[in-house]
């Protein structure tokens, strides 16, 4: 969606509100804090009130949008151009769109890649992983000799291993490992 889609489409805070309520809840509110779909109304506020647990709530509970005083539009804006950033969207340029500060902008830019984040844990289908051993590129020598000294090398040294995991056609996955955890990590293919 580009930026004049979303003008046209949400062009206040109640386009965006309703927008967000039908995503959220399509069938009927639901309170965010005791799941009770015992919930009333309070259109002047945009917001709802639970009989359950006595709290009043709004679509953003417990989601990017938690929490914040900025207008949605400028929510909604700040995500079409990360999304339609073609090399990334610094935050400099992101408090010149939309008219925030520099610290509102980089907080997010923070929030929406946080959400746009795939974090589903597991991988699928078949799993290929390696390991691969990274030191510093520190070449200090110690002793007093003109003559280099030859660095160590395998798997006897203080590197730091890495293992990544590879879904074929999809995520990848890298995380630093400790050493006892690698054995024959580099012979293992999972089907599930």
């Amino acid at each position: 969606m580009n930026l004049i889609q979303i003008f046209q489409k949400f062009p206040r805070q109640i386009d965006c509100i309703e927008h967000l309520e039908k995503l959220r809840w399509p069938n009927e509110v639901t309170c965010p804090y005791c799941e009770s779909t015992n919930t009333n109304s309070l259109p002047k506020e945009l917001r709802h009130h639970c009989n359950g647990c006595k709290k009043t709530f709004s679509v953003t509970v417990g989601t990017l949008f938690h929490d914040t005083r900025l207008p949605m539009q400028k929510w909604f804006l700040a995500i079409a151009l990360i999304l339609n950033a073609k090399k990334g969207l610094s935050a400099k340029q992101l408090q010149r769109d939309i008219e925030v500060t520099y610290k509102v902008a980089w907080s997010m830019g923070h929030r929406i890649r946080k959400a746009m984040a795939d974090e589903d844990g597991l991988l699928s289908g078949i799993v290929e992983m390696d390991e691969a051993y990274v030191a510093s590129t520190d070449t200090k020598n110690d002793d007093d000799d003109d003559l280099p000294k030859p660095k160590k090398r395998g798997r006897g040294t203080s590197k730091t291993p890495i293992v990544g995991l590879v879904e074929r056609g999809g995520k990848v996955k890298v995380q630093a490992a400790k050493k006892g955890d690698l054995k024959c990590a580099g012979l293992i293919k999972l089907k599930t």
